[in-house]
């Protein structure tokens, strides 16, 4: 199946995993990559550009496949060095690059002397309109049923990814919603170049998170996410457990701040607690609606295949099928 995607990026399945934070790392990337999909390392996983070479380096020591590397651009409580993280992806010659949160501009100009392609994650069409005028090389939009942040706007990608393929020239990627061989062949009829996928790669065996958390995902339903933060204008869609409906009730009142939750929402309590122990409601971890269509933890392998099958078997059968 060749798509723009395909053809700009040189892998063989109009599939993506972009950048997941404690979870981007070199085993599962170059899983994917094995795969023929298209795997990013997540940088700001490391705290310097040092961290990420070595992180390129070991994904290159397990696979001869493409992938990239992640650079979300959002505030944080601490500082992080994305001009480091730029110089080390240009000078270990890394050639493809998703960016998400804040424009990319102020990075475009190293990357296009490097010869770097960009993907730019965007919540709204406008934004993918001035990202493209920007310069970026492809939009990966997300819908709102997409894990972690769906942006302000509440339009599924149903709606949201047709009128992006309307509004830009450049490839576009679907996100949010994504998890079988139905979803790629409904993407790509909406007007899709191929299909981003989070959730669906975490419960995959060579993803390094605790069990626990890869069985709560099958276990859970399409209805078991929350949204976070609406009220601080940062929405996050994570997992519904103990502590993400505390944060919930905390911010029912909407003179609460940032501090009042602060110590609930922290990335590195949900990491350590969650993704590496196991215990589910240890604090907050991301993941979109789109648990509720996974019920099983294959290799990245066999995912990608069953997708692959799938969208030919909805292709080849359901639709032509149902042609008069």
């Amino acid at each position: 199946m060749k798509t723009r995607l395909t053809e700009m990026f040189g892998v063989e399945h109009p599939i993506v995993m972009g950048g997941m934070t404690g979870v981007g790392y070199a085993e599962l990337v170059a899983a994917v990559a094995d795969s023929g999909a298209l795997g990013f390392i997540t940088a700001h996983m490391f705290d310097s550009a040092e961290g990420l070479e070595k992180e390129i380096q070991r994904t290159r020591d397990l696979t001869d496949k493409p992938f990239g590397v992640n650079m979300t651009i959002l505030p944080s409580i601490n500082p992080i060095p994305y001009d480091e993280y730029r110089q080390a992806i240009c000078e270990t010659g890394i050639k493809i690059v998703e960016t998400a949160g804040r424009s990319p501009e102020p990075h475009l100009p190293d990357f296009k002397a490097n010869g770097v392609k960009v993907i730019h994650k965007c919540t709204s069409v406008r934004h993918a309109k001035t990202a493209e005028r920007v310069g970026v090389d492809a939009i990966s939009i997300d819908g709102f049923e997409c894990a972690g942040h769906p942006g302000e706007d509440d339009v599924t990608i149903i709606v949201l990814l047709p009128a992006t393929a309307d509004a830009v020239e450049i490839p576009v990627i679907a996100s949010g919603g994504m998890a079988d061989g139905r979803s790629l062949v409904a993407a790509l009829a909406l007007g899709a170049d191929g299909v981003n996928m989070g959730t669906r790669f975490l419960a995959t065996k060579e993803a390094g998170i605790h069990a626990n958390v890869k069985q709560q995902i099958v276990d859970n339903t399409e209805r078991d996410t929350v949204l976070i933060n609406r009220t601080l204008r940062n929405t996050s869609r994570v997992a519904r457990n103990s502590v993400s409906e505390q944060v919930v009730e905390i911010q029912l009142d909407a003179a609460k701040t940032f501090d009042d939750v602060k110590e609930l929402v922290a990335g590195t309590r949900g990491r350590a607690n969650v993704l590496e122990g196991g215990d589910i409601d240890g604090g907050i971890w991301t993941v979109g609606q789109s648990q509720g269509l996974i019920h099983d933890i294959p290799t990245c392998k066999e995912l990608v295949s069953g997708i692959m099958e799938e969208a030919e078997s909805v292709l080849a059968g359901r639709l032509t099928g149902m042609r008069t």
